[in-house]
């Protein structure tokens, strides 16, 4: 999506007359859309049991299916709703989210919630654009900063409440975390037809690359399916050969249309900037990490101490509740520190974290003890790295290429949530059952912190270096 310029199309659009109530509608739904990406880690045992499926590493389509359509579908949709018209395609992303969000409900088998989940994440690919596309129209430009600023918050926000809300509706019946976005996605969509202004573009823009984007689902589908699937297959058997070989076709598919096509889903001389492609590999190490943390956690309260998805989404909702407090801290320390600094201290604490639940977590000892601390490391790891990262990213680019490139390093977090989900698969064994669980969940933490530490080297990167001064050069020669 094109930031709001003075060659975006959308640059003479008039504000709404109705800012607030725009903005609620908007927040509401990016809420709504967030809500769901952190409810289902809470739900993922409750789903395999109800509709019989033990297996761990089909269950984690579940996650990773959401997870790579909305981030290779994201870039793509945020220029379709840049050339048609954001308010029509927020309509359209909100409905397409809410009915998914009926038919996961309604799901009696793995592979339909599976399908349904694609949707509902290509529904949140184009609602999630849209919606900040509405904002930076329809706000008048002395309120623009500050209602971005709110928006975005909507996302912590939800992942500060999903845990909570997510055991509170599981205790009933896990399809009630599908069911509660019915009525806000119906009263949403109507308040959304009658309120939100409808600015029109002055010009077309292109057509983004959608067979680019189809070409990413397929290379990261394949990734994940080999990762999550080769200890069953054997990791030299032809299945598993065959999703190498997909991947590495379609990966060089992918970049040879990024290279040639006018509108890609990776604009690839963004890459020349420096701080942006650091950022990516941040953004996307420090997801691999916390996709792993995330997941292991919540299956070690559920699977080895046997918690309610209650009692867990209770336990977790602290960790969730750092990242808003300490991304405020983050910005009160830009002003002192260098961002690549302030990120790579919130990427070492996301190593940290599991480096304590390592020392003390076992199936004898206690969540205040062994658990709690070491999480709330990791919520105040991502609080410190993960916005900073983002706004560092698009701080080289051209102006009319920051939506875009923000968006395309929220891909990056996307798939690097995928790769730690599928390792934490991987490590923990597919079966329903590992032999030795609290050897296998050490293993995961293990590589996490491994993981958090090739990210902190990567975060410095982010540092812009600092220019040599001409009497600088003189006295040092």
């Amino acid at each position: 999506m094109e930031a709001l310029s003075s060659s975006s199309p959308y640059a003479l659009a008039r504000p709404s007359a109705r800012p607030a109530l725009v903005l609620l509608i908007l927040c509401s739904s990016v809420f709504m859309a967030a809500l769901d990406m952190f409810i289902v880690n809470i739900a993922l045992d409750d789903i395999g049991r109800d509709v019989g499926q033990a297996s761990l590493s089909d269950l984690s389509w579940v996650l990773n299916g959401y997870t790579i359509f909305y981030g290779a579908l994201l870039v793509p949709a945020g220029r379709l709703v840049d050339r048609y018209g954001r308010k029509a395609g927020f309509l359209v992303g909100l409905g397409l989210f809410t009915l998914a969000s009926l038919g996961c409900a309604l799901s009696n088998n793995l592979t339909w919630l599976v399908v349904f989940r694609c949707l509902q994440a290509a529904g949140a690919a184009v609602l999630t654009p849209a919606s900040m596309g509405l904002v930076l129209t329809a706000m008048p430009p002395e309120q623009r900063a500050r209602s971005i600023r709110i928006w975005a918050s909507s996302s912590s926000l939800a992942g500060a409440a999903g845990p909570a809300i997510g055991g509170l509706l599981i205790d009933s019946s896990w399809r009630w975390i599908f069911v509660i976005n019915l009525p806000i996605g119906v009263a949403a969509a109507i308040a959304a037809f009658r309120f939100l202004p409808n600015p029109r573009p002055e010009s077309s823009s292109r057509l983004p690359d959608l067979l680019g984007g189809a070409i990413l689902i397929v290379a990261t589908g394949a990734l994940a399916l080999g990762l999550v699937k080769a200890p069953d297959w054997g990791w030299t058997s032809i299945p598993t050969l065959l999703s190498c070989a997909v991947v590495a076709v379609g990966s060089v598919a992918f970049l040879v249309r990024s290279a040639r096509h006018p509108s890609p889903v990776l604009d690839l001389s963004l890459l020349r900037h420096r701080v942006f492609a650091w950022s990516n590999v941040s953004a996307f190490l420090l997801s691999v990490a916390f996709g792993a943390e995330l997941l292991s956690v919540i299956l070690f309260l559920e699977q080895r101490w046997h918690w309610s998805a209650l009692e867990t989404g209770l336990a977790i909702a602290p960790g969730p509740c750092m990242v808003p407090i300490f991304a405020a801290v983050s910005s009160r320390l830009s002003k002192r520190f260098r961002p690549g600094s302030i990120a790579a201290l919130g990427t070492l604490m996301l190593a940290a974290g599991p480096l304590l639940l390592l020392s003390s977590a076992n199936a004898s000892s206690t969540f205040a003890v062994s658990v709690l601390p070491g999480w709330l490391v990791i919520g105040v790891g991502m609080g410190l790295a993960l916005p900073t990262i983002f706004a560092s990213a698009t701080v080289e680019l051209p102006r009319d290429q920051t939506s875009t490139g923000s968006a395309v390093v929220n891909m990056a977090r996307q798939m690097g949530f995928v790769i730690g989900t599928s390792a934490f698969v991987v490590i923990l064994g597919s079966g329903a059952a590992p032999l030795d669980p609290d050897h296998t969940f050490r293993n995961v933490w293990w590589f996490s912190a491994a993981t958090g530490l090739v990210a902190t080297l990567a975060a410095l990167g982010i540092n812009r270096p600092t220019p040599t001064t001409p009497s600088a050069s003189s006295s040092a020669s």
